[in-house]
């Protein structure tokens, strides 16, 4: 249970959000309120989130005790017939705030306590029965198989000290478990709870990257999952390709929801009954809208070119075709480019080839062509060099050297 950005234990983990790691998955909710001082003692919130599994289900307690606890420090909570264990996930101020967005209220009567800090023992107990889990899933599948069943275990989940186990499973109809629930409790002695969830919340138990490249938000902050169809791609101009638009659960990315709002703000602009215009080169067809630059594309017959068109061009081809007067142009705008004029871009410069193998073997050849040169004994350079240095030595050892005149004869011998 190590945390693998800070290298803490998460009983003694002060990350407070920073860290985004599978085993204590701190990246839920950020305690922005974590270093704000408590006014009133009395008045501070006596309950705490719990995360349990990795950060897959979460669930409000009361801190009855004397203790303070910290974010993520393990502690032992009521559970059914026994005790649970659990990480600390939100403390203080913020959890009234999670309270508020979930619909609980925190003087529920019914609402489980904490019991203490998680002991050595508890956490070994939870160890325990946590390695059990994968094999519990492989088994209830088969055993959900055998009775052919519509429906498929997508997670299992046991209680600390082993009285209880959840099993998630997805049906896309109605399933009747009764006497599953019965061969799960022979077969695993403990108490049944089964729970029907669907395939975002399957892939928000699973986790994983999205296309975007970070961790799923289903996985990490998002609890409400709404519809999303179609429509919101095609207001947003997005390509229709189920491949591109579906997540990691098979349905439409939660994602095409976020920025619908301001894509329908901004169409409202624009004029409706419009998807048809006529022209004396024949009917104009709508393409899509630009809602950054309140433009409308339109696309005549027999032509693969699309015209953009301001707002009041469209309403006032369109009043005119109300009025049974058919335009000659579309009087399409000139899309200009949007840097400035002053910023020019710098060319690429390929410079791969500039410096050839040839230039380099001519290069290495005179180099070997000049040291043979100075290496043979006969050269004109060896003889130059050699004759300063034979001067040189007939000095050193005091002889001088002999002037002869190029006319000078030999002595004649006398008879």
């Amino acid at each position: 249970m190590g945390c693998g950005s800070c290298g803490i234990k998460p009983n003694g983990c002060k990350s407070n959000g920073s860290c985004n790691t599978g085993s204590c998955n701190r990246l839920n909710t950020y305690d922005w309120l974590y270093n704000l001082p408590v006014a009133d003692i009395e008045s501070s919130c006596k309950v705490i989130e719990v995360s349990f599994n990795n950060g897959s289900r979460k669930d409000f307690f009361r801190n009855i005790t004397l203790q303070q606890f910290e974010k993520g420090d393990l502690i032992s909570v009521e559970g059914v017939s026994g005790f649970d264990v659990g990480e600390v996930s939100l403390t203080g101020e913020i959890v009234r705030l999670q309270m508020k967005k979930r619909n609980a209220k925190e003087d529920n009567p019914e609402m489980k306590k904490v019991l203490r800090r998680a002991s050595d023992r508890d956490i070994e107990i939870w160890k325990q029965n946590k390695a059990r889990e994968p094999q519990a899933i492989i088994r209830s599948r088969a055993i959900a198989k055998q009775l052919k069943l519509e429906m498929k275990i997508s997670e299992v989940e046991m209680q600390a000290d082993g009285r209880k186990a959840t099993f998630f499973y997805i049906a896309d109809g109605r399933v009747d478990f009764r006497e599953l629930i019965k061969v799960y409790a022979g077969e695993f002695k403990l108490k049944v709870e089964m729970r029907q969830i669907g395939a975002r919340q399957e892939s928000a138990k699973v986790g994983g990257i999205g296309s975007c490249g970070r961790e799923l938000c289903c996985a990490t902050w998002l609890t409400d999952f709404k519809s999303v169809n179609t429509a919101a791609a095609r207001y947003q101009n997005l390509s229709i390709n189920q491949s591109k638009l579906s997540g990691q659960c098979g349905r439409l990315k939660c994602c095409l929801n976020y920025e619908l709002d301001t894509y329908l703000d901004a169409l409202q602009h624009f004029p409706d009954n419009c998807d048809s215009i006529k022209v004396a080169k024949g009917t104009a067809n709508l393409v899509k809208r630009d809602i950054f630059k309140n433009l409308m594309w339109y696309m005549l017959p027999d032509s693969s070119k699309q015209y953009p068109l301001t707002i009041e061009r469209v309403k006032k081809i369109k009043s005119l075709n109300e009025q049974g007067v058919i335009p000659e142009e579309l009087e399409a705008v000139e899309l200009t480019s949007s840097k400035p004029k002053e910023e020019v871009e710098p060319e690429f410069v390929d410079v791969v080839g500039h410096i050839s193998l040839s230039s380099l073997e001519k290069a290495d050849k005179k180099r070997k062509q000049q040291s043979q040169q100075r290496q043979q004994p006969g050269s004109q350079q060896n003889q130059q060099s050699n004759q300063p240095d034979k001067q040189g030595s007939q000095q050193q050892k005091g002889q001088p050297q002999k002037k002869q005149h190029p006319q000078q004869r030999p002595p004649q011998k006398r008879k």
